[in-house]
């Protein structure tokens, strides 16, 4: 099953093909900014019995120079299978489209980034027919951008990048930099953004934080996971409402009973958040003749 990140590693070369020449730019490699983009259809099967496509394919148009096309692959982990199914793409698109293929790998690990970039050699090792080398990012080579002037030069580069870093140490600052942004960019551009870095979190831990981020700093956002963000919040503080209510009831009981309570036990009862135990507490305060006895059974 295709997951999220993979589907943001490589669509983001759809919403924005321009993209495509500053990454080869961060990654070392000359490519002039193309002319003109065209997506193109990502299905390369030949024959019905063997399906085989690209993750996202366009043509790049590049002025004075030769079209280009680029077949954008998110990789999540090592496969052994796909530098056979890399080459395939290569030339069954310069057969189809009389073109020269290029091939940009991206990860969200080092480990597949740096398996994914070796030159890999087919036929005999006396005198190789073919060797692949794909222009690979991850987070072995994106830049790590904290810096929200950094994000504001080139959005889709910044968000790329994010992506690829989502397990980095610095990906709080990584998410709050965007945030800072997207809060004064205009909607139309910033929407896409917030949900193809929703996609490009996945499950990681860092979804989390970026769900909150939104929820806070993009409140203007509006859509079903805003929405759900927002319903979340609501009830979350709902439940810590309650619970601060019983907490300040079971004291004002025992405080009116003229019933000492110590800071350890203020503290307990002050920093429980389930509710069915602070029914119990504020029921047993009806009748303790200490604090002690509120928690006696527990």
């Amino acid at each position: 099953m295709v997951s999220s990140p993979h589907e943001a590693m490589h669509r983001i070369f759809q919403d924005r093909p321009e993209l495509f020449s500053r990454v080869s730019e961060v990654l070392g490699i000359d490519f002039s900014p193309p002319t003109s983009v065209t997506i193109l259809p990502t299905d390369l099967t030949e024959t019905r019995p063997l399906e085989r496509r690209v993750d996202t394919l366009l043509r790049l148009e590049m002025g004075d120079d030769e079209p280009l096309l680029l077949a954008v692959e998110a990789q999540g982990k090592k496969d052994p299978a796909k530098p056979a199914s890399w080459a395939y793409y290569a030339s069954y698109l310069l057969t189809k489209y009389r073109l020269q293929p290029m091939l940009l790998v991206v990860c969200q690990d080092r480990a597949t980034a740096e398996w994914a970039a070796r030159p890999v050699r087919f036929g005999p090792p006396q005198w190789p027919l073919l060797t692949l080398r794909p222009l690979v990012a991850g987070p072995h080579n994106m830049p790590v951008i904290t810096d929200p002037a950094e994000v504001n030069k080139d959005l889709a580069l910044a968000t790329l990048a994010l992506i690829t870093h989502v397990t980095s140490p610095d990906i709080g600052a990584i998410l709050k930099s965007m945030t800072t942004v997207l809060r004064d960019t205009p909607h139309a551009i910033a929407y896409p953004i917030i949900e193809l870095i929703a996609q490009g979190l996945g499950k990681h831990p860092a979804a989390a934080l970026w769900r909150k981020l939104v929820a806070v700093d993009l409140s203007f956002y509006k859509s079903s996971l805003s929405e759900e963000l927002r319903d979340e919040g609501r009830a979350e503080g709902q439940a810590k409402g309650e619970a601060k209510g019983q907490a300040d009831a079971i004291l004002f009981i025992l405080a009116r009973r003229g019933i000492d309570v110590p800071d350890e036990a203020r503290e307990r009862i002050t920093s429980c958040d389930d509710l069915d135990i602070l029914h119990h507490w504020l029921d047993r305060a009806l009748t303790a003749s200490s604090a002690d006895e509120v928690f006696a059974d527990e």
